[in-house]
């Protein structure tokens, strides 16, 4: 019995998923189709690593599917694809397919099914994604794509020009698991994605934010980084992409790593909204900025207050990335804030409403101000966080103003 048998046995990876692949696999085999695993489940599961995507292809059409199940989900059904939930969880199966022309590089124009398993397996991208396993753990291979896993290549199913003509994101993809994996790019792919590098504009850019969050939090983003200078997939996105930027930064949320291209690109926030990243990405992206400018200046106790310790954690992170010296560090940042007398300006002890009472004048914008300097008085220990005393010091602050 292999290695890989006895992991499939023993259902390390994904036991849910997996045990429910192997059931409804089972029984479309019991109704006289063939039906495998494939994708990125299958090139996971013989590197060894966890997937939670496990995706079933099959002889069988649509609606034969539908007739062998009682609860399935039309998602694509056009496309083949329908979701299976007999098994305890969703198990998404689609038939056998091929192709036709991509006039819009990113779509094919029409689909035909088929009943032949190398017909579906041959328009995938690249080689180490176009395997298949069957329900006893028996790999289908007609593309070598163990070989190349072995030899950590990326290489392209058949002709890679063709496969980056039919999806131009297929090429960032190849960049993305360089970066992932530490895979080089095999040699006629990488040219082939060369010479189509211009094509990405056809990509929505939805989709090309998606493989760049995968490449900012790869474990190897530099690498990553240096596959999109060399194919100059770089020169037809937006930003600059210097590998050398990169060579020190580590980190596996995609968060982290926007925030870092935004700053080696002149902390510019604009590239958010270039590739419609979310107002949540934009805020913490601003907050995360806003904190590396204070370590370089000098953080404030008002600064630290405001920034949580993920924030400061990542600012900190950047001062070393990018080769500055950084006065204090990270723990010690902590441990300051902890001991701070608000840890929240709405801790403060008074409110706008108490400064309308305590003062004659109107509403406006001086209430802002002079909560904001109350907070700094405290923080600073100017005053104690009393209200009594804060009403004090804020006499003696509006006699000043």
């Amino acid at each position: 019995m292999n290695g890989y048998m006895k992991v499939w046995l023993k259902r390390r990876m994904i036991p849910q998923q997996w045990q429910a692949a192997k059931e409804v696999i089972k029984k479309i085999e019991h109704a006289g189709y063939e039906a495998f695993i494939v994708g990125g489940a299958v090139r996971d599961y013989y590197l060894q690593k966890e997937n939670n995507d496990v995706d079933i292809a099959t002889s069988a059409l649509p609606e034969e599917i539908q007739t062998i199940f009682s609860q399935t989900i039309d998602v694509g059904i056009a496309h083949g694809t329908v979701i299976v939930l007999d098994c305890g969880e969703p198990i998404e199966v689609t038939t056998y397919r091929t192709e036709s022309t991509y006039s819009d590089h990113r779509r094919p124009d029409t689909v035909e099914f088929v009943r032949n398993l190398q017909e579906d397996l041959k328009r995938r991208d690249f080689t180490m994604n176009a395997m298949a396993l069957s329900q006893t753990a028996e790999f289908i291979d007609y593309y070598d794509g163990r070989q190349h896993i072995d030899s950590k290549m990326i290489c392209a199913v058949g002709e890679p020009g063709q496969r980056f003509e039919e999806d131009a994101l297929r090429m960032l993809r190849a960049v993305r698991f360089a970066a992932q994996l530490h895979f080089s790019i095999e040699d006629n792919t990488f040219e082939a994605i060369r010479q189509n590098a211009a094509s990405i504009e056809y990509v929505a850019i939805e989709r090309i934010q998606v493989e760049l969050s995968k490449i900012f939090s790869s474990a190897h983003s530099a690498f990553g980084i240096e596959y999109m200078e060399k194919t100059t997939l770089s020169h037809y996105l937006y930003g600059e992409f210097n590998s050398s930027d990169w060579t020190r930064f580590a980190s596996d949320d995609r968060q982290v790593g926007w925030a870092y291209f935004c700053l080696v690109n002149g902390s510019d926030l604009n590239l958010l909204t270039k590739y419609r990243c979310s107002n949540k990405d934009r805020l913490f992206v601003k907050t995360v900025l806003d904190a590396y400018e204070s370590l370089l200046d000098g953080i404030s106790h008002v600064d630290l207050m405001r920034f949580d310790s993920m924030v400061l954690k990542t600012a900190c992170q950047f001062v070393i990335w990018q080769n500055h010296t950084l006065d204090v560090v990270y723990e010690e940042l902590v441990a300051r804030k902890s001991t701070l007398p608000l840890q929240h300006a709405h801790e403060l002890a008074i409110t706008g409403k108490d400064l309308l009472v305590w003062s004659s004048k109107k509403r406006g914008s001086w209430i802002k101000q002079a909560l904001d300097a109350a907070v700094e008085a405290v923080l600073n220990g100017e005053v104690q966080n009393d209200k009594q005393q804060l009403k004090e010091w804020f006499y003696a602050f509006h006699d000043e103003g």
